[in-house]
């Protein structure tokens, strides 16, 4: 199949690299029209913290096309420092980096969202909100993650009458430019994700990008509020 989303309208933050670049290509291989936004290198270049910034873009793009049908937040940003070694400005840049970036881009994008009838919301949670992984810094990480699978079951029950669906998918280990940076500085780091991998390989953001086409396609209408894992099975045992 090459149209399970032909005619949809879709916004993708975080378009320019990893998981975003992967829900992109997907989107547009499945028919939808994206517009990828990015800090630089997508279609549409912003700043999603700068709130006047997302709220005009998400607004032009609502205006061209009428309505927005699915929006991915995948844009985010997350410093990784074990407890005694993050600064208090560290854990509210990456608070702000998981949190306030999908806030901000999906408060912008409701009303276009709402015009659609028929809207999808994806966020992104983490294998890091059910459970730690042994080596890995990522207290503020953590956190970040949980309040977006949070968020998002409450702007499931917001957009339920309106049309709007909202779900979060929890990727495991996805090798990415970023994720590249954690593997070459610790090189036992693989190996510890593996172990607790059931499927012993490392995820690619076209894995991601797979649920992500389903659950933005009308194959999912009576999916909302779930968070899906995608992560070889490591938060399965």
């Amino acid at each position: 199949m090459a149209d399970r989303l032909s005619g949809k309208i879709a916004v993708v933050t975080g378009a320019a690299n990893g998981i975003g670049q992967g829900c992109a290509h997907a989107f547009r291989a499945e028919g939808a029209t994206v517009i990828g936004i990015d800090r630089s290198g997508a279609d549409e270049d912003c700043d999603l913290l700068d709130e006047t910034a997302t709220n005009d873009l998400l607004a032009s793009i609502g205006d061209q096309h009428g309505r927005v049908d699915i929006l991915v937040n995948a844009a985010a940003f997350a410093v990784f420092k074990w407890l005694e070694a993050m600064s208090y400005a560290e854990w509210r840049q990456t608070l702000s980096g998981e949190l306030d970036i999908v806030f901000l881009a999906t408060r912008a994008a409701w009303p276009h969202l709402k015009a659609s009838g028929a809207a999808s919301v994806i966020n992104f949670g983490s294998a890091n909100a059910y459970h730690s992984l042994e080596g890995s810094p990522a207290l503020a990480h953590c956190a970040g993650k949980g309040g977006v699978l949070a968020m998002t079951r409450q702007l499931a029950m917001e957009g339920a009458p309106h049309g709007i669906r909202a779900n979060t998918i929890a990727p495991g280990f996805i090798r990415t430019a970023a994720t590249r940076r954690h593997l070459t500085a610790d090189p036992g780091f693989e190996a510890q994700v593996l172990a607790k991998n059931m499927l012993k390989r490392l995820g690619e953001p076209e894995d991601i990008a797979w649920c992500a086409v389903w659950l933005a396609s009308d194959e999912a209408r009576y999916v909302t509020g779930a968070d899906i894992a995608v992560d070889a099975g490591a938060t399965a045992w």
